[in-house]
Parts: C-alpha cells; sequence; structure tokens
C-alpha cells in the first residue's frame, strides 16, 4: 500500500502519477475559482450550496493527499516544515477551523508543481537564474532596504515639521506622518494626505524626485545582477 500511495502521489514519470498531479492542480484551480465567487455579493442560496459541496469535495481530497504524502514521506518531519507541506497544511486549516483570515488562496501557490510536472526545463533553469541573481545581490538590496527605511522616517519627520500645525488631524505625530512617506517616496501617491504649505509643498517635491531613485535603484540591482547570473554559466561553459 505504501509502495502504491508512493508512486501515486509523488511525480515518478509515470502515467498514474501524472493523472492524479493533473486531478490535483485541477482541484487547485477550481478550488480558487469557487473562493473568488463566493465574494460575490447577493449570491443565491442554491449557488452557496453547491460552492459549499464543491469546496468541501477539494478539501477532502487535498486532506487525503496531504496525509497521504506524510505517510509515505521518508523523512516526515522534513515534508511537514518544506514550503508544499506548510501551504498544503495552511489551505485546508481554515476547512476544519475557524479563523478570521481565509487561506484557500494559499493554494494557487501549489501550481509551481506544474514546473516538475511538465518537466518545463527552460522554466526551472530560468528560475535557477533569477534564484543566483538575487544571491548575487543579497548585499546591495540589504543596503538599500536599510537606505530607504531611513528615508522614509527622514522623510516623515520633515513632512510633520512642515505640515504639524496646519493639519493636525493627518500629520499629528512622525507615526501618522509615515503613510505619507511611504505613499511619496514610492511614488503612489494615493491623494488622500497632502502637504498644502509652500514648504511642505517644496519639502514634498525633493522627496518625490528621491522616490524616483527608490523605485529604480533595485530594478538595476536585481537585472544587472540577472545579467551576470545568466552570463556565468554560458562562460564557464
Amino acid at each position: 500500500m505504501k509502495t502504491y500511495l508512493k508512486n501515486l502521489v509523488e511525480l515518478n514519470g509515470s502515467k498514474q502519477s501524472k493523472r492524479f498531479a493533473y486531478f490535483i492542480q485541477f482541484l487547485i484551480i477550481l478550488s480558487v475559482i469557487t473562493f473568488s465567487i463566493e465574494t460575490l455579493p447577493d449570491l443565491r442560496p442554491q449557488t452557496q450550496v453547491v460552492l459549499k459541496a464543491i469546496e468541501a469535495f477539494c478539501v477532502v481530497i487535498f486532506t487525503l493527499e496531504y496525509l497521504a504524502r506524510i505517510y509515505v514521506a521518508d523523512s516526515k518531519p522534513k515534508f511537514i516544515f518544506s514550503f508544499f507541506g506548510i501551504i498544503d497544511f495552511l489551505a485546508i486549516l481554515p476547512f476544519y477551523l475557524s479563523f478570521g483570515v481565509d487561506l484557500r488562496s494559499l493554494r494557487l501557490l501549489r501550481m509551481f508543481r506544474l514546473f516538475r510536472l511538465f518537466k518545463l526545463v527552460r522554466y526551472n533553469k530560468a528560475m535557477r537564474h533569477f534564484a543566483n541573481a538575487m544571491k548575487l545581490a543579497k548585499e546591495q538590496i540589504i543596503l538599500f532596504m536599510i537606505i530607504t527605511i531611513m528615508l522614509i522616517y527622514f522623510a516623515a519627520v520633515g513632512i510633520y515639521y512642515f505640515e504639524n500645525e496646519a493639519q493636525p488631524e493627518h500629520f499629528s505625530s512622525i507615526f501618522s506622518s509615515l503613510w505619507w512617506s511611504i505613499v511619496t517616496l514610492t511614488t503612489v501617491g494615493y491623494g488622500d494626505v497632502y502637504p498644502i504649505t509652500v514648504g511642505g509643498r517644496i519639502f514634498t517635491f525633493f522627496m518625490l524626485l528621491i522616490g524616483l531613485g527608490v523605485v529604480a535603484i533595485p530594478t538595476g540591482i536585481i537585472s544587472s545582477s540577472l545579467t551576470k547570473a545568466v552570463e556565468e554559466p554560458e562562460e564557464k561553459a
């Protein structure tokens, strides 16, 4: 029985394991679609019953699959605490326990198993390149994040001194000013909080210029590292 289940739930190139994998991927997509439909307002009671029935069926299959994977795993703790093991567990947990946050959307992450299912070597290679690029740029990204956090804080301090007296309801403290600082430096600019004083507007102008760099710098770092990661294997070859 254990050997049969292992050949069924783990991809080994057999038709049986592939069919089971396709079936699970289909259920993942189906459960994500039903989860999205459930958020629509004014659903008819009949529709809600059908959606709940589909969800119950999917969860039963996912639960059996999860238990089967634990049963056939060579190292049960290693699987349970692996990326897919945790995702599988969190995806079925809300069905059995009531939480304020529905985690069913996490099931979509299981679609990454398709890379192994279809044996897409090109995509696996691309993922390795991206992972290597992140390793190469790790120090620069960490340094950039530290500098960005410092800039966000200094921007919050600056706008607080300029706008506190004019808009105490929006800039009552440095902490309340952090929202403006974040949306300004990231160039999002929702417009819900904005300066009205001359000094605040001039200060905002310079923060927007800095914000353009905040958005562009990580893009340059990652693209440069990605280029190096792609070229390195070719040079070795």
